[in-house]
């Protein structure tokens, strides 16, 4: 059953596997505290931006000036200083640092704040806000300063085909492949701060559960598929990840 809001963590001791692999889904409210809007709460970034003007392909040819600056905005934002990893990030990494099995960290989130952490590895499977590729011959470098119609690839050398390395809507995520290897040997699946609406991630329970993969969401609220975690833990993720981790850490000694 889940818990209560900011309620002491007390894992499950049936069924929950205290070693073995663990795959951990992160989506938006992660960084939240961060100082990083989410994208689907009311007051989140798709209430202030339209979709269709800044993050689609076919938004990117019709008016690529606009769709540079909201990245450049959020890139500049990204770097500004400002924007730090939180204590949920420094949680999972330390996880990943005294876990004794495997520890994948699959993201939603284009920013780097898991690896500003120490988390290494990361699997970003809608991209990375620090990365521009090229739409002509798709080679991919880090990127910290705005891109333009006038940058020019450092491989081919064309001009107007830069593009941030990300997933647009009607785009496929990255690592697929990868991901679906890191669920079929898990042993506990865990979901930090996503809504549960967005595929093909939101699907990730459903695999881990079909598997017999104990499954468990922490999150400031019940996620749209919050029903078929095994267990369910709300409150802020400073606060939930942070406890969930040393409740894990302590089960396995």
């Amino acid at each position: 059953m889940p818990s209560g809001r900011n309620q002491p963590i007390r894992l499950s001791r049936q069924g929950r596997p205290a070693s073995g692999n663990i795959v951990i889904l992160t989506g938006a409210g992660i960084s939240r505290e961060s100082g990083l809007h989410t994208f689907r709460d009311a007051d989140g970034i798709w209430a202030t931006v339209s979709v269709d003007d800044v993050a689609t392909p076919r938004a990117f040819l019709r008016n690529p000036v606009r769709v540079h600056d909201f990245y450049n905005a959020r890139r500049r934002a990204l770097l500004s200083g400002t924007i730090r990893p939180n204590e949920a990030h420094f949680a999972l990494a330390n996880l990943q640092r005294a876990w004794t099995g495997s520890v994948h960290i699959v993201t939603q989130n284009i920013d780097d704040l898991h690896e500003r952490a120490g988390s290494v590895d990361v699997i970003h499977m809608h991209g990375e806000l620090l990365k521009a590729r090229c739409s002509r011959c798709q080679t991919v470098v880090r990127c910290v300063d705005d891109l333009s119609t006038q940058t020019n690839c450092p491989s081919c050398e064309a001009s107007a085909g830069m593009r941030p390395d990300v997933v647009w809507f009607g785009e496929m995520p990255m690592h697929l492949d990868k991901i679906q290897q890191a669920l079929e040997e898990a042993d506990l699946f865990l979901s930090i701060g996503t809504s549960g609406t967005v595929y093909p991630a939101a699907g990730f329970v459903e695999i881990a559960r079909n598997r017999g993969i104990y499954t468990a969401e922490l999150n400031l609220e019940g996620s749209a598929n919050a029903s078929i975690f095994d267990e369910a833990f709300y409150g802020p993720a400073t606060v939930v990840v942070t406890q969930y981790v040393q409740e894990l850490l302590g089960a396995a000694e």
